[in-house]
């Protein structure tokens, strides 16, 4: 089948002569077939309707030999029947039907392997993202860990202090004992004090004290009692209340009397209770510092 024919044959067919033109360029004028497979896999190029450039122009003795040529041919060429029409058509159909199953098919086949790499790339965002919580969760049981070991580290600081302090308050008043009261010096009492009218008055005798009772009031409210011996340094007391306070001594604090109000120093740790007038009972407020 000629150039011509194979032209005539797809414009009848439904394709435009741009269209016909260009497929049957593309393939080399191999046939209709191949025209049509071709426009089947181009009909969407955004190109498809464009002209098909010309050849250089013939020259006008050339153009009348071709022409002699043809027209002695054409009558020797035979046209496509109704029939042929018919079953180029069908042909084309069904490959356009093929050509449509096969995209459909490669187009399904995309998105499963779309699917696949969405769901691939969902997996491996949710094990980064548990990894990342396990790190996490992991960084705050380190950190806890580490806080009760500073917990723990002060507590033994604090008993190595009590211990310390305890050691001190026994080397220096370990062997030390209450003087004993004297009792008062017997005088002679004068007759005229022994008078039914003038009993007998005898001098008021100062008591002495071995031990003191000490409540301390926290700064919750809470209160603190305890009986430490007289000749004991406020430092005894100071140790207790950090030894026994609830949760421990969140921070530094003073010891103070209201009645007569005094807030103790540092100095005055290193001296005896007696000495500070907290003996036989006193309370003491516990104050920020």
């Amino acid at each position: 089948m000629s150039d011509t024919s194979a032209l005539e044959s797809l414009i009848e067919m439904g394709f435009t002569q741009n269209r016909a033109k260009k497929a049957l360029a593309a393939t080399g004028n191999q046939g209709i077939e191949s025209a049509m497979d071709w426009l089947v896999e181009h009909e969407d190029d955004p190109d498809i309707e464009e002209e098909v450039e010309t050849s250089e122009p013939v020259p006008e003795e050339t153009e009348s030999a071709e022409m002699t040529e043809d027209m002695d041919t054409s009558a020797g060429r035979a046209f496509l029947t109704e029939e042929e029409k018919e079953k180029q058509t069908k042909r084309m159909m069904e490959l356009i039907a093929q050509k449509q199953r096969e995209r459909e098919e490669r187009e399904k086949r995309e998105k499963i392997e779309q699917e696949k790499q969405r769901r691939k790339q969902g997996q491996e965002l949710s094990a980064i993202k548990q990894r990342l919580q396990e790190q996490e969760m992991q960084k705050l049981a380190d950190d806890r860990r580490k806080e009760k070991q500073e917990e723990l580290k002060a507590r033994e600081r604090v008993r190595e202090k009590i211990a310390r302090d305890k050691a001190e308050r026994a080397r220096k008043f370990g062997g030390a004992t209450a003087e004993p009261v004297s009792p008062p010096a017997e005088t002679p009492i004068p007759a005229s004090a022994l008078s039914p009218s003038s009993p007998t008055q005898e001098p008021p005798v100062k008591k002495e004290y071995d031990q003191c009772r000490i409540q301390i009031r926290l700064l919750d409210g809470s209160a603190l009692s305890q009986t430490f011996r007289a000749r004991e340094q406020l430092a005894a007391v100071r140790v207790y209340v950090e030894l026994n306070w609830p949760g421990g001594a969140g921070e530094p604090f003073n010891l103070l009397t209201t009645f007569p109000r005094r807030v103790f120093t540092e100095d005055d740790m290193e001296k005896p209770l007696q000495e500070l007038g907290l003996v036989p009972s006193a309370v003491l407020i516990v104050a920020k510092k």
